[in-house]
């Protein structure tokens, strides 16, 4: 079984997929404070990326931390907005397995889990 790496995001504000939002992954070196940048994509309609940020072999063991651009986005859809960015950091244990990673997100306020 291939592991695989995926996202999306709501904008709970208007009930909608959030689409056109920066999301960048960046893996984490030792001592939790080193940041690689391993990718970048867009959101598209559904708010989803078009394609796994990672997969197969490149996803392996470890800390990573999603960065989603909440506050371009809300500037762009002309919403008064708070955040301006959204990290997330998590563990990689099984990479053989699928981690799925959403944000519902607001102007105000976000929230986050482990999806399937």
């Amino acid at each position: 079984m291939s592991g695989k790496l995926t996202t999306h995001v709501l904008d709970t504000s208007i009930g909608r997929p959030a689409a056109g939002m920066r999301v960048q992954l960046f893996g984490i070196g030792e001592g939790l404070t080193a940041r690689t940048l391993l990718g970048e994509a867009f959101t598209n309609e559904e708010g989803r990326l078009d394609a796994p940020l990672l997969e197969g072999d490149l996803l392996a063991e470890g800390t990573y931390e999603l960065l989603f651009g909440v506050g371009d986005y809300f500037r762009g859809n002309a919403h008064a907005y708070f955040l301006s960015q959204v990290p997330i950091r998590f563990e990689v244990s099984e990479p053989s397995s699928h981690y799925h990673v959403p944000l519902l997100v607001s102007p105000g306020g976000y929230s986050t889990y482990r999806g399937s």
